[in-house]
């Protein structure tokens, strides 16, 4: 007995020996070191050619990126179910797109999902599967060269091509900025290609190369696979060997080679630009793959990727003289009679390149924020309606296309509720943006799908029907107006009802008091007077001219950046609000222009937004004339206005966390609160008093409710790629 326990215990643990030699280190004996791969995609010239059964035709990348994240959980959490994304694939296909992109290592369901959709698919969805270098990494001391940097890259690198070959076991936490579990399904026969990287930082591309610029041979190498040409710098030669590797160890474990790519963006593009663009955006590192060359022995050849947005860096629109450039005429790149620095930019790129170029980033946010505008086009970041949304890409997939690119992937699938963006991330709590829908912040929704609060439907709709709103919803009263408030994970509701409301002639106003610490009493330039302080004004004077104000003591923009916008020091003792500021300002986001390049004037403030204006329009995703921008619509005899959380400084509603004093702090610090008081006021001459009534404010902590939907720019986008296939 006690010899067959022995034995049971010596095979169980050479069991386990042989599972983590094999799944988790990923050693291997190849059986068969004279098989040459094989490849169903390499590239010729500019084209990508797919396999096709008897030969080799062109095949266009029509893409979209699929992140990690969804409402109530983080990206790093990779909580996406497999049933989810079979429903995904599903849309995805149907939209006419005929490739997914990932960044990372998804979690192990995202294989089992993808593997179950396609193997029974005559027209499988293809994938192109990327390998991250994390934040910390990138942004540490460490130059490319260091053993954490470029042994992780290379180790990480490995660890996917075993993911898609379904031989990894992955446990969690053990690699950065990826998922986890057990892949045991071959996705490759689907996989079309690999990007590898992140987009590179200059600064870290700087230091690399000037850390061993007197290192002999650190910018050059000689692989089986890829080389350096003499121009490489010392982090091509990096990206070199990574490529390198990364092809031998598919080849020889795997047999099969696929099309690599490193990825780029125009930070780290391959031009020269003039002493005041390069020093204005602090451009100071190229990153050039066609120094990198590839030798017979890879079969399926290389490919360049760029993420090239139509707003920024639009280094073109402040460009004088075209021709050190190479555009002798710039009538092509015209579009509408306006100057389309876009579609040139993309033309510098495929000139450029002797490889196929695939745009590999791509896209607009339907966020009500904005942080940059497209100066000629108006193709925004941020602040684009959902219909707008979907003619921007298609203009921009046009100018893809026009430019002789071989593919793009539209940015994003679905929209991500954790994301952050320069010009709001320091108004809200990072720690906790996964669980609320910040509307506000354009980086969260630059997704065709949606993900809209409510288990089915939202609480409400601005719409012009009152149905969902009832007596119980009623908080205030002002003669013969009442007003009626609810919230969700997104928005602040209110109704006001009258009689015979004329929402053209009537002005009505609607004071809110957020914060206990700060407000007035006294609406100077209106002449109003209210019965406690009051933060917010909502001002309804017609359709065209309603927004929203705030006191100007709790103006976040003025306590961030006053600078850069008003060009003095808020926290200057002269320069500080009285509490009882009796002045309400306009609510305004700093874009990120480069307004001393337009105007030629180094001292010239930042550009801002007006992000309080009110947009008049349908907000039901129902209605034929839904406008995924308006703010209040009016009714027979009423008028619906729904605001976004950020706008009235709630840093995280979940909580029911706002700003503090900015000036008791020096800034943003946050208080909890249980309750809005609100009202209703009228600019009638009348002395009286405006009088608020408190309003419960209950948070849902984590318990966040969502559902799905399709915004309007798929069906834009729907229509033209399926038309395309269907011809």
């Amino acid at each position: 007995m006690k010899k067959f326990i022995i034995i049971v215990c010596i095979v169980v643990l050479l069991a386990l020996g042989l599972d983590t030699a094999y799944f988790r280190l990923g050693w291997y004996i190849d059986l068969n070191p004279g098989d040459v791969p094989t490849t169903f995609v390499r590239t010729e010239g500019d084209k990508i050619l797919m396999f096709n059964g008897e030969d080799y035709e062109p095949f266009e990348i029509k893409g979209v990126n699929v992140g990690s994240g969804k409402p109530g959980e983080w990206s790093t959490d990779f909580a996406i179910d497999k049933e989810t994304y079979m429903r995904w694939f599903k849309y995805i296909q149907e939209m006419g797109a005929n490739t997914i992109r990932v960044y990372t290592v998804q979690q192990d369901v995202f294989y089992d999902a993808f593997y179950d959709y396609n193997k029974n698919n005559d027209q499988p969805l293809w994938l192109i599967h990327g390998v991250w270098v994390n934040d910390y990494t990138q942004n540490s001391h460490r130059d490319a060269n260091a053993p954490e940097f470029r042994e992780r890259f290379l180790s990480d690198c490995r660890t996917m091509l075993d993911v898609i070959h379904g031989n990894k076991k992955i446990a969690l936490g053990r690699m950065a900025s990826a998922g986890s579990g057990f892949y045991l399904h071959d996705i490759s026969q689907w996989v079309i290609g690999y990007i590898l990287g992140v987009e590179w930082e200059d600064v870290t591309v700087a230091y690399t190369n000037e850390q061993y610029a007197d290192v002999e041979d650190a910018d050059d190498y000689k692989g089986k696979y890829f080389y350096t040409a003499d121009e490489a710098t010392p982090f091509e030669a990096m990206l070199a060997e990574v490529g390198d590797r990364v092809v031998e160890y598919e080849s020889n474990r795997y047999k099969t080679q696929k099309p690599v790519a490193f990825s780029n963006w125009p930070t780290t593009d391959p031009f020269e630009y003039p002493e005041n663009i390069e020093r204005f955006f602090m451009k100071c590192a190229e990153v050039d793959v066609e120094h990198i060359k590839t030798t017979e022995a890879f079969l399926s050849g290389q490919f360049a990727s760029y993420h090239v947005y139509p707003y920024y860096p639009d280094y073109l629109a402040y460009i004088s003289d075209w021709s050190e450039f190479g555009f002798d005429d710039l009538t092509p790149y015209y579009t509408d009679g306006v100057l389309n620095t876009y579609r040139a930019y993309l033309s510098m790129l495929t000139r450029h390149h002797t490889m196929p170029v695939v745009i590999s980033e791509f896209g607009v946010s339907t966020g009500r924020g904005m942080a940059q505008r497209e100066l000629n086009l108006g193709r925004n970041q941020g602040n684009m309606s959902e219909k707008e949304q979907g003619k921007a890409i298609l203009d921009c997939y046009d100018d893809i296309k026009a430019a002789g690119c071989s593919g793009c992937c539209v940015f994003a699938w679905q929209d991500e509720w954790f994301k952050r963006t320069w010009n709001t991330m320091y108004a809200v709590n990072l720690k906790r943006t996964p669980y609320w829908s910040d509307y506000q912040t354009n980086e969260q929704y630059f997704g065709l799908l949606s993900f809209d609060p409510g288990e089915k439907e939202s609480v409400c709709y601005v719409d012009g029907d009152d149905a969902e709103w009832k007596d119980a919803d009623i908080v205030a009263e002002r003669g013969d107006m009442t007003l009626s408030m609810k919230y969700d994970e997104k928005f602040v509701y209110f109704m006001v009802r009258r009689d015979g409301l004329n929402i053209d002639s009537d002005k009505i106003y609607i004071p809110l008091d957020v914060t206990p610490k700060t407000g007035s009493s006294y609406y100077e330039e209106k002449n109003m007077l209210f019965d406690r302080a009051v933060d917010f004004i909502i001002e309804l004077e017609g359709k065209q001219n309603s927004r929203v104000r705030v006191q100007e003591r709790y103006e976040v923009l003025r306590s961030n950046y006053s600078e850069n916008v008003y060009e003095f020091n808020a926290y200057l003792k002269d320069n500080i609000p009285a509490k009882d500021s009796p002045k309400f300002v306009n609510i305004d986001m700093i874009l990120q222009t480069a307004t001393p390049l337009l105007y030629n004037n180094l001292q010239a403030p930042a550009e801002v937004f007006e992000t309080g204006k009110l947009t008049y329009g349908n907000a039901n995703p129902e209605s034929p004339d839904f406008n995924s921008l308006a703010d209040f619509m009016a009714g027979d005899g009423f008028v619906e206005i729904k605001l976004p959380w950020q706008l009235l400084n709630f840093a995280d509603p979940s909580l029911m966390m706002i700003h503090d004093d900015y000036y008791e702090h020096y800034g943003i610090e946050y208080i909890q609160i249980k309750e809005i008081w609100a009202g209703l006021a009228a600019n009638d001459g009348k002395p009286r008093r405006a009088e608020l009534k408190p309003v419960s404010l209950n948070g849902w902590n984590n318990h966040v409710t969502y559902h799905e939907r399709l915004k309007s720019s798929y069906y834009v986008l729907q229509k033209r790629w399926r038309n395309q296939n269907e011809n």
